[in-house]
């Protein structure tokens, strides 16, 4: 978000906390992109903000309060309740103070996002398929006018690879699951309960392996039955979405371009 939307979300966030009456005198930016993330003082909750128009924040919520009632490995939300202010969206959850700023142990990586998927086993719940938000990218791909800086070159590349990829995952026999659907580093907390899962608002449905997609290598190369030849189609699939995202004219994600051209470079090296 730029820096007047960040004002603006910011108030929708503090007020929105106000009105379950909680203390919320200032509050610190701890990520800002598409969305923002803060952290609301003296109370100390986390607050996300996102626009209005693009969130899926109360299947965020539901997702959350679903899993923690069969003992997945979640952050705790601090209210069930979606605050619309405005043209924002804001959700609260329970703020942790990071135990460590390294990375988690795979073992502990491996371990959580287990329990995670066996969680979500036993969550029925209406959300997209895998091939819904491959969908969004190949459509984005597709249209000029919201990715102007394509290169032509670029754009058949990234068209080709999204189609077959998608392809190849979805002519899989594997059986398919609710997923978190981005469980990078970025959505796991180190706390002093362990490690926990944040950001629901992309769930889907699909084979383990797209989840495992978006994880460190090492544990998708660690977890238990993985498909290691789908795993590296899940690879390649999930750096062609996130690279199309990057050339969205309205993609704010941090030195975004910057990580497209890069991207574009190792999915030619990945399908050479």
């Amino acid at each position: 978000m730029r820096a007047e939307e960040v004002r603006r979300a910011t108030q929708a966030a503090m007020s929105s906390a106000a009105r379950l009456g909680l203390a919320a005198d200032a509050a610190t930016v701890l990520h800002n992109s598409n969305a923002l993330t803060l952290r609301l003082l003296p109370c100390d909750v986390l607050a996300r903000v996102a626009a209005a128009a693009h969130q899926c924040a109360q299947l965020e919520v539901e997702v959350a309060r679903r899993l923690a009632a069969v003992g997945s490995p979640v952050a705790a939300l601090e209210s069930p309740e979606v605050f619309v202010r405005g043209d924002h969206v804001v959700t609260l959850w329970a703020y942790y103070e990071p135990v460590t700023t390294g990375p988690i142990p795979t073992a502990e990586y491996v371990g959580a996002l287990e329990r995670l998927h066996a969680g979500m086993r036993k969550v029925d719940l209406p959300v997209p398929h895998f091939t819904d938000r491959v969908s969004e990218a190949q459509r984005l791909v597709a249209d000029q006018v919201r990715t102007p800086a394509l290169a032509a070159a670029d754009r058949v590349f990234l068209a080709g690879t999204l189609a077959r990829l998608r392809q190849a995952v979805s002519r899989s026999d594997r059986p398919e699951q609710l997923l978190h659907g981005e469980p990078h580093p970025g959505n796991l907390l180190s706390t002093r309960t362990g490690p926990l899962f944040i950001d629901f608002e992309t769930c889907c449905r699909g084979p383990i392996e797209f989840d495992l997609a978006h994880a460190p290598d090492e544990v998708g190369d660690h977890y238990p039955g993985v498909d290691h030849r789908l795993l590296r189609n899940c690879r390649i699939l999930m750096r062609a979405m996130i690279t199309a995202w990057r050339w969205d004219r309205d993609d704010q994600f941090p030195d975004g371009r910057r990580f497209g051209n890069e991207w574009l470079s190792e999915l030619r090296k990945a399908t050479a």
